[in-house]
Order: structure tokens, then sequence, then C-alpha cells
């Protein structure tokens, strides 16, 4: 039954990325970080494991806020006194000094919008890197947490060599809600790299997170090929509930959609540009094989007697939302996406030329983190 599951799984879905990437099982030397930054809608609590980190670093440790359960001031007020601490609320992210991204605005308003401010903190930590002159950044989600500071120095050693390197996430799987499915009923999937855990040197080939799921593996693209990445280390990440609600594998099947198409181009890739390959006739095939995938694991989750899983109800759920999504979802709209983001790849590097690396400290470069005639962002500064 298992050689059957994988079977047809294989025709339709790739369960794993992780030959893209250079496995590098360690490294002797090490390498400074110049910042962590923490993306959170959370309670500050989870921010504990991050500060640690920072100390033991002696590297700022940068929070991005949003939401009523997180802000700047609570973050000040909870986190040790010897934290390098930059705590900013991010409340609305058009006052942002960050490109009118044609990736947004092929999306606004249309069923495939995303509604969450994660890309635009991402980008933040982008630009404050590039006003302070930082060359190594950490991201870091709120919910992982790392084995120990002198992997991360190890990670960022590698960065002599490689644009990006990405941290082995262990713990709770890392995946889609639709690839969760997969695993919980026998298919092989594995977690590739991701935003929760990157290492990245801001300095070459300028990248940005556009807003759609999977935004982070979007980051990892080059022109023709991925740019030049490893995995090294061990990470953990804190389980949730993929399944907590239909819509979750609704708004996450676009993108989905977009990186898992991608990166079946860049799976078989010989050395052609895997751009050229992306056109509307791949498109046209791809969303059948998402289709005949999903509706393989929909079809095992029924097939599971009562009981066999707490979740089956809602596994059932989620797929379907996730069916009704990837109905709406045309070729042309897939080529519009890809060509959009080549759009914002240069109209970012061209953003990026225009923003200073400036030499008088952080005051200066929290002004440039908004537009002009927009009042300063919330900002609580420890140490720093």
């Amino acid at each position: 039954m298992e050689n059957e599951i994988e079977a047809a799984a294989s025709e339709h879905h790739h369960g794993d990325h992780r030959h893209l990437a250079d496995e590098v099982s360690g490294s002797a030397e090490t390498g400074t970080v110049d910042a962590i930054v923490v993306p959170t809608i959370r309670h500050p609590v989870w921010l504990r494991h991050a500060a640690r980190l920072a100390v033991e670093l002696d590297c700022p440790l940068v929070s991005l806020h949003s939401r009523s359960r997180s802000s700047a001031r609570l973050a000040a007020s909870f986190l040790p006194a010897d934290v390098k601490l930059l705590a900013i609320d991010i409340d609305d992210v058009d006052r942002l000094n960050l490109p009118d991204l044609a990736t947004t605005a092929l999306l606004r308003g249309t069923r495939f919008e995303r509604r969450t401010d994660l890309s635009a903190k991402r980008n933040v930590g982008l630009l404050l890197a590039r006003l302070m002159g930082w060359r190594r950044i950490v991201f870091l989600d709120d919910d992982i947490e790392v084995g120990g500071h002198d992997e991360v120095a190890r990670a960022a050693g590698l960065l002599n060599v490689y644009d990006v390197v990405g941290m082995r996430i262990g713990g709770y799987p890392d995946n889609s809600v639709v690839c969760h499915a997969h695993r919980r009923t026998g298919g092989d999937q594995g977690s590739f790299v991701g935003g929760g855990a990157l290492v990245v040197q801001t300095t070459r080939n300028p990248s940005f997170f556009p807003n759609v799921y999977n935004e982070d593996w979007f980051y990892l693209l080059g022109d023709k090929a991925l740019r030049p990445l490893a995995v090294t280390g061990m990470v953990k990440q804190r389980p949730y509930d993929p399944f907590d609600r239909p819509g979750r594998a609704r708004d996450q099947e676009f993108g989905d959609v977009l990186a898992e198409g991608i990166y079946w181009l860049l799976d078989g890739q010989t050395g052609a540009n895997w751009r050229d390959a992306a056109d509307r006739l791949h498109w046209k095939h791809f969303l059948r094989k998402r289709r005949d995938f999903i509706e393989a694991v929909l079809r095992r989750v029924r097939s599971l007697p009562a009981g066999a899983d707490p979740d089956l109800g809602a596994m059932e759920a989620s797929l379907l939302a996730a069916l009704g999504r990837l109905r709406s979802i045309e070729p042309e709209h897939c080529v519009g996406y890809v060509k959009a983001w080549e759009e914002d790849r240069g109209r970012w590097a061209d953003h990026l030329k225009r923003i200073p690396v400036l030499a008088s400290g952080v005051g200066d470069a929290l002004k440039w983190l908004i537009k002009d005639g927009e009042s300063p962002l919330n900002v609580v500064r420890c140490r720093m």
C-alpha cells in the first residue's frame, strides 16, 4: 500500500526538494550575526528564546509587532534587561517605505489576496539591514527554537560562500495544510528551507519577500535557478494544529501552487532557465497534477476508518477548501504572477539603491522606514 501511495504521488507531487540545497553537516568557520529579526503577532513570552539567542550572539534583536497581543512596549517590559532590543510596531503596512510591488497589486481585491503583514515585516528587516549596514541577519519565527548559538554562528560563516543558509527544521513539520494531510495519510513528505529559520547575506543578489504564501521560497529564487543555498544545523518548531480551520488551506493554495509549480521545474532542471519553462502549458499541466494530488489525498482520508485519526473531519474540510480554491486558479494567473515577480525583483533592487547606509545610528535609520509625510513608527529601544 505504501509503495502504491508513493508511486501515485510522485506523478503529481514532489514531497522533497532537499537536493536543491547543499547539505553541510558542520563548519569549522563561524561568522558574526549582525541582528536577529523576528516578525510576531504573539505575546512577547514567545520571544524569550530569540532574546536569549541574541544575548549569546551579542547582536540586536529586532522584533516587529502587530495585533492586540503583541506590542513594542510590552516586549520591552517583558524581555530581560540585557537584550539589545529594537521593538517596532507595524500598524499599517501602507505607511512603510517599501516599493509598490506588482505582485501585491496583481492580487489586491481578488480572492487570492493575502491579508497578513508577514512579508512586509520581513522586507522591513531587509530594509533596516541596508540602513544599518548589517550584512548577515537571521530571520527567526517566534515558534522556532534553535539548539545553540554556535549553530547559528556556523550558519553565518557559510554566508562567505552562500547567499542564504537555512537551518533544518525538526520538531513539528513545517509544511502547508495539504502536505500535512499527505503525510498523515501515509505520503512521504519532507520539509524544505523556510523563513522560520533563515540566515541571509543582505548585500549580494538582493531579493524580497512577496506577499503570498511560500514567500520564503520566492526569496530563494534567482534569475535562472536557486540562489546559492545551503542547509545546516537544526532547529525545532513548536506544534500547532494545521487543520484548525478550512480557511487556512484555502488561503495557502494559490501560493502553494505557485511555489510547488516552480520548484517542480527546479527539481528537473538541467541548466535551463526555470522562468523560460514556466509558461502557460507548464501551468496547465501542473494545475491538473495538483488537482489529482489533492483528490488522491482526499480519497485516502475518506478511506480511513472512523477514529483512525482525530482530525479526519478537519482534514477532509481543509482538503475540500483547497480544492475549491484550486478550481479558480487559471494558468494565466500563474504566468502573470511570475511576470510580476520578475518586475518586482528589479523594483526592489532599485529601491535599495536609493536607501543610504547610515553611519549615524538607529534614530536616523528609523526615519527611513516610513514614507515621507507619515507619522513616526512606535519604537522602543533598549541598549541600542
